[in-house]
């Protein structure tokens, strides 16, 4: 079949077409980014049919083109992730009248930004440095994925100045160029250094930066660029102390005059931005402005939470707004480039504000080295294109689809599955954060948890990677198995550090071998590096993986990774005679000898019906043999055995056997030798009188609900309740739609969630509210929740007063969370239920934790203790 390929109004054959009413290119022409993708009869004489693609504009023609190229089977990271080609005997076309709408994003993009170590090693290594042949691979990339807009690399790079074909190209491919937040007039950071610049001072020197930024102009003025205006201090700074808002204003006046001088049309037809990024933003909220036509690129606040977002009842601007986003940071608490950690729950929730309040001219994100965040690019990148089309329920759904698009249907749910899971477990927190006191080794099993998670995923992992065609494994171990492996790999060794340096203060034999165990798991960071760089796609990587992530002892990157630091104990008296030592859950001390144990384990409880451990270990060399002796209804995993270095032994109660009511008893443990300890134990086995429960139950102190397991939610026309699945730390979030809802006044009939409880006692909790770390995007009060209990008044929650010192921000994006406490007053013991309410949209729920006095520090918050039971007798 023939295919005819051309643009309306450029392409001598499809205006023929159009002309011949062979095809109606109605909702098309004139269309921005538009394709008219269609099988037409008899388009000519002597073809009885032909595929034609026709394009309202140059992109509207490439995009069909790469459409066609996307269902023959090439997926866009056929040469950045080396996707294979898939291979057909044959091709179909459908006919029918095929359209590509235009975008609801005009400009849609990314910036390669903190290039070194890797991006630049690659590059210098591939392509000689960033030169036409590197940007032609990242050009053709963007148009693949239906982008239109780049910020080349500027860190000791100057698009522009270092290869005179880079401005060529991009302009012949299609792609708008721009420079980033402080790089004006397409002028890029290092060419004020290369042509030594004096001051980069407007006021002291501004003859020399007119000039500068002039000759920067009339480079790129016959191409398409959207020009930075206004000016920042020299190499990402501020550009004073305070805001010299006459200064910038004047600055934005004369760069204007510029650009008309040099393009000879008026400035409001050269398309510009001003970035309100970082302290910028405060010249905005003083008052300064810039002309209509000057799009407003608004920012988050470097980890992925969007600062400012248009007022809902502003006039329209003709330069619109647009947002500046990150999946990649250098900078305050800590820089964030080795691996992707970007969720795209979390993206979908954040761009979804920027969609609703029409901040929709331009979407740009920094993706660092662009690999590995091939998966969040993509997305980031559709969802631009249409995002109606991908509302939160069908998040997983796309993720399936991208899959499938790189390595067929066979796996597609469980690649998926670790697709969804990794990101969001490396969104906890980065990875670069991460050491051996992140979670707690004591506390709910919680380290011990998020390790094993990870192994299992590394396991699934492990399983495709070895199942699947051999010309799929390097972009599958690329796309999956790497980022799967080295972060499995990166917990296990902070894991171990942590049980080290606990061992060492129990003084257990087992301590010194944790070291080499952590010797070695360092080892293997860089041998999967290694692998990385050398060995995939016969060693074509080399030097993307050559990001540092080992450490860090502030926010900036080390020279080079090093190894975390582990305790030796030494041992005195006689070695070879066997010493028993006993720890227990929630404790990180440690007993021998005789003595009773002044530390209870959590409280056994009925209705939750957790077992509960104790550790034996060793403190010298040898082994010894032990015995527990209990009552009848206190159920030992192993009561008696032998121990050369140290067993973990579970603890049930037989409920039927047990006393009513809370009772205590104690478990006596003793060794050969000579070692007799008692252990105090605190049981639960009350009953509620309600025949069946289906509700969040105490347990050891505490009660714990996951945001979306709500017992009941209640809209209000036209506002409801949708939960983000696996969005957040745990399970998901839950917030208010639509999102420019307006403000509520708490009454009945206010949207609120409710859950139901079952307590013991009465008195006042702590109800600690865990919340997204959301910015007050309205720059107003403040976003805010309520809370109460049953019918009493809610209490008022302000999400963003407490958070607006760098401080408190630093714990917030570092955590990734906000928690707060809130006292509630439960005035008798049995069934409650607890509302949260909706005050402001854009507040994400993610966990509630009830504090009963027996809440534990952990980083995640405890497990959920939900119950659904009938009653026994």
């Amino acid at each position: 079949m023939l295919i005819i390929i051309g643009t309306i109004g450029k392409s001598d054959i499809i205006n023929e077409l159009i002309e011949s009413h062979k095809i109606d290119v109605a909702g098309i022409a004139g269309k921005w980014e538009s394709t008219l993708i269609e099988v037409v009869k008899n388009p000519m004489p002597g073809v009885d049919s032909a595929l034609v693609i026709a394009g309202s504009d140059k992109r509207g023609t490439i995009y069909g083109i790469y459409e066609l190229s996307s269902q023959i089977g090439v997926s866009p990271w056929y040469y950045w992730a080396d996707v294979p080609v898939k291979k057909s005997n044959a091709l179909f076309a459908i006919g029918g009248r095929h359209i590509i709408s235009s975008p609801a994003v005009k400009y849609r993009g990314i910036f390669l930004n903190d290039e070194a170590p890797a991006l630049s090693g690659w590059s210098k290594k591939e392509f000689g440095g960033f030169n036409h042949k590197f940007y032609e691979k990242v050009f053709e990339l963007i148009l693949r994925l239906k982008g239109n807009y780049l910020w080349p690399a500027m860190w000791g790079s100057a698009f522009n100045d270092d290869d005179k074909m880079n401005p060529v190209l991009a302009d012949e491919y299609g792609v708008v160029i721009g420079t980033s937040h402080h790089e004006p007039l397409s002028r890029a950071h290092d060419e004020w250094k290369r042509y030594k610049g004096g001051k980069w001072n407007y006021d002291q020197n501004h003859e020399q930066l007119r000039a500068f930024w002039e000759s920067g102009m009339k480079r790129i003025a016959d191409k398409e660029q959207i020009i930075t205006v206004g000016m920042r201090g020299d190499g990402d700074e501020p550009m004073t102390e305070g805001t010299a808002t006459a200064l910038l204003e004047k600055i934005v006046k004369d760069q204007r005059e510029i650009i008309e001088k040099v393009t000879q049309k008026p400035a409001s037809q050269t398309p510009q931005l001003w970035a309100l990024y970082k302290e910028v933003q405060a010249y905005y909220d003083k008052g300064m402005r810039v002309p209509d036509d000057v799009t407003l690129l608004l920012c988050d606040d470097n980890w992925g939470n969007i600062r400012k977002l248009p007022k809902l009842n502003e006039s329209p601007r003709t330069g619109g707004y647009g947002i500046y986003y990150h999946f990649d940071y250098v900078g305050d608490p800590r820089n964030y480039k080795w691996i992707n950690t970007n969720p795209i729950q979390k993206v979908w929730e954040q761009m979804n504000l920027a969609y609703e309040y029409n901040a929709n001219e331009i979407w740009i994100v920094n993706v660092g080295d662009l690999k590995p965040m091939e998966f969040p690019i993509s997305f980031f990148l559709d969802y631009a294109w249409a995002p109606d089309a991908i509302p939160a329920e069908k998040l997983k759904a796309y993720t399936t689809d991208w899959v499938t698009k790189q390595f067929g249907a066979q796996y597609a749910e469980e690649i998926a599955d670790i697709l969804d899971f990794y990101p969001k477990y490396n969104g906890r927190i980065k990875p670069e954060l991460l050491n051996e006191n992140t979670y707690s080794l004591i506390n709910y099993n919680e380290f011990e948890t998020v390790v094993s998670d990870y192994k299992k995923l590394e396991t699934i992992t492990k399983f495709i990677y070895n199942n699947i065609p051999t010309d799929q494994k390097d972009a599958f171990y690329q796309l999956v198995l790497h980022p799967v492996e080295a972060s499995a790999n990166l917990y296990e060794l902070y894991y171990t550090v942590a049980k080290n340096k606990l061992y060492a203060k129990q003084g257990r034999f087992g301590t010194n071998v944790l070291v080499d165990k952590v010797d070695s798991l360092y080892k293997r960071d860089s041998e999967i590096t290694n692998y990385y760089n050398k060995t995939i796609a016969g060693g074509k990587w080399d030097h993307m993986m050559d990001q540092t992530h080992i450490g860090y002892t502030y926010w900036q990157q080390p020279e080079k990774n090093s190894i975390p630091e582990t305790q030796i104990i030494t041992f005195t008296g006689d070695f070879n005679k066997a010493k028993m030592g006993l720890a227990i859950e929630g404790s990180d001390s440690s007993w021998t000898g005789k003595e009773k144990v002044n530390f209870a384990l959590p409280t056994f409880d009925y209705y939750s019906n957790k077992p509960h451990y104790i550790d034996l270990f060793n403190k010298t060399k040898g082994s010894f043999t032990y015995q527990i002796k209990a009552p009848a209804y206190v159920i030992s995993s192993e009561p008696n055995g032998a121990i050369n270095s140290e067993k973990r032994i579970f603890i049930t109660i037989d409920w039927a056997k047990a006393p009513k009511g809370i009772s205590q008893t104690i478990i006596a443990v003793s060794g050969n030798d000579g070692s007799k300890m008692l252990i105090p134990l605190t049981l639960n086995n009350s009953r509620f009188a309600d025949e069946k429960i289906n509700a969040f139950l105490p347990q050891a102190g505490y009660l714990s609900i996951e945001a979306q397991n709500y017992t009941k939610a209640v809209g209000s026309r036209p506002i409801f309740w949708k939960t983000i699945p696996n969005y957040g730390k745990t399970l998901g979030g839950v917030a208010p739609v639509p999102v420019t809802a307006p403000i509520q006044k708490l009454d009945v009939s206010t949207p609120h969630l409710e859950y139901d409880i079952y307590l013991n006692e009465s008195g006042t909790f702590k109800l600690n509210t865990f919340i997204s770390p959301t910015i007050d995007f309205t720059n107003s009060d403040g976003l805010k929740f309520a809370v109460s209990v049953d019918e009493e008044a809610p209490i008022i929650v302000n999400i963003s007063t407490d958070y607006k010192t760098e401080n408190a921000w630093r714990q917030s994006v570092a955590d990734n969370i906000k928690i707060f406490k809130t006292p509630l007053k439960f005035d008798r013991p049995g069934k409650h239920t607890i509302k949260y309410w909706m005050v402001n949209p854009g507040v994400v729920l993610q966990k509630l934790v009830l504090d009963l006095g027996g809440l534990k520090p952990s980083f995640l918050g405890p497990p959920e203790t939900f119950v659904s039971k009938i009653k026994q007798p």
